[in-house]
């Protein structure tokens, strides 16, 4: 499941919306929705996004935090470490091979390393 696709299933639930009921009222079908919310269609579009965030009423941070989540939420990434040192390189492939084994704890962890803003 990505981040958009918790966030969405959240909102869902909330509101006692089903799959099909939102699906219909954006103008998807409900298994390209259903497929958004758990990770196996790619980062959902600017215009989807804005459906969803008018079909929710949601507004100010809310929304800039869905589109927030919406852009970290492509489950197929590429990284780029042509340029970068060899330890970047090493990261990025001991994440790959790696990543589904940690437990939630762990991912939690390395967020938080990663997610800090750097010192200047």
């Amino acid at each position: 499941m990505t981040p958009f696709g918790e966030r969405i299933r959240q909102l869902r639930a909330q509101k006692q919306v089903t799959l099909k009921q939102m699906a219909q009222e954006i103008g998807v079908t409900s298994a390209y929705l259903s497929a958004l919310e758990h990770g196996k269609r790619g980062r959902p579009s600017w215009y989807l996004v804005q459906r969803t965030i008018s079909y929710f009423n949601i507004i100010w941070d809310e929304a800039e935090e869905l589109v927030r989540l919406a852009r970290i939420s492509h489950p197929k990434i590429t990284i780029d470490t042509s340029g970068l040192s060899p330890q970047a390189t090493r990261l990025a492939n001991a994440l790959a091979d790696r990543i589904d084994s940690l437990s939630l704890k762990e991912l939690d962890e390395l967020l938080s390393i990663i997610e800090t803003e750097p010192k200047e």
